[in-house]
């Protein structure tokens, strides 16, 4: 499963660095990233940053950012030859990205970088040892065919213009895979990931996931897809816990027609075509339900047989006297308001 941090601490173009602090964030479950987003604030504190990726795991990480107007340097990386989490991202440009392949220790990368030249660049044997990617490509067709060498990655998130999406299939161990902004290209790969337990879908364009078949995937999220409207396999997704459904315009129906021991909760946001959600009875384990913005009735959706260990339900319209008159209606039958 994807770490959960309890925060993500960032510390901007410091002039020094409070090693005691950082070592203590870190000791409380932090993810602390030491970030520079100009050269000009470089100066000698990154060999000092350097040490500490020397005598700190990979919760502790350096990222270049902005760099308005200029191209990264990647030289500049060698300047950090033992970092673990590296973020080059919210770049425009980059050069000499080359010194990607010198840095040994690398297990997490976060590669943004607008207009990157080298498409080719999941060919460093350098990367080979990740346990942790994002990569998006903008503007160039990235080339994935080097994953099939990629035997420890654990986390993906990958988007833009790619080719050989295929390719992913070969991750044995991703549990965690993000696909943003890929439209159209079949999904049969992903029956191959077996140990894949979070699946999310975001941007880009396509009509439905049928070609994923029954899976024990645990989280599943679809966001802002362009002519999505067909998510009548929600029941090969067996082994959910958790379903997430956000701004799908073209959506129409949700049914589960088969049961689904496992799921807990439900959010469907935004999805301001889809006036029917059924067949909930075959949810007995759902406890938390939040629905917002749709066209789902509320007075027939109330009606039909809800799950015994459902507890929290929200229910929006984006009227605000409606929303009272709901959410007093679901006061008084019992229903717990939704809690994070």
């Amino acid at each position: 499963m994807r770490k959960k941090w309890k925060r993500r601490i960032l510390i901007n173009n410091p002039a020094t660095l409070d090693r005691v602090q950082i070592k203590q964030d870190l000791r409380d479950g932090n993810q602390v990233i030491v970030q520079f987003s100009h050269p000009d604030f470089y100066g000698s504190i990154l060999e000092e940053v350097d040490e500490l990726c020397a005598s700190l795991d990979e919760n502790f990480g350096v990222r270049f950012y902005a760099h308005y107007s200029l191209s990264f340097d990647g030289r500049t990386l060698l300047r950090i030859p033992h970092v673990k989490m590296l973020h080059l991202d919210s770049l425009v440009q980059a050069h000499h990205t080359e010194t990607l392949a010198v840095l040994e220790h690398l297990c997490s990368l976060h590669l943004g970088i607008y207009e990157l030249e080298n498409t080719d660049i999941l060919g460093f044997d350098s990367l080979r040892s990740l346990r942790d990617l994002v990569i998006i490509s903008d503007k160039r067709v990235l080339n994935l065919e080097y994953f099939k060498a990629f035997s420890q990655l654990e986390h993906l998130h990958v988007g833009g213009k790619v080719k050989n999406l295929d390719a992913i299939g070969n991750l044995e161990d991703l549990n965690y895979l993000a696909l943003h902004s890929i439209s159209k290209l079949p999904l049969h790969f992903v029956n191959r990931l077996k140990k894949l337990k979070q699946l999310r879908i975001l941007l880009g364009g396509r009509e439905h996931i049928q070609e994923i078949e029954e899976n024990e995937f645990d989280h599943l999220e679809i966001c802002r897809i362009r002519g999505f409207h067909d998510l009548s396999n929600i029941t090969n997704f067996r082994a959910l816990t958790s379903l997430m459904i956000e701004d799908q315009a073209q959506l129409r129906d949700i049914s589960f027609d088969r049961r689904m021991e496992a799921l807990e909760e439900i959010t469907i946001s935004n999805c301001k075509g889809l006036a029917r959600l059924s067949g909930l009875e075959q949810l007995p384990s759902l406890r938390k339900l939040r629905i917002s913005r749709t066209a789902v009735d509320f007075d027939s959706f109330i009606r039909q047989k809800l799950p015994a260990a459902l507890s929290e339900v929200e229910f929006m319209t984006s009227k605000s006297k409606a929303d009272q008159e709901i959410q007093d209606s679901l006061l008084k039958m019992g229903f717990q308001k939704w809690s994070i």
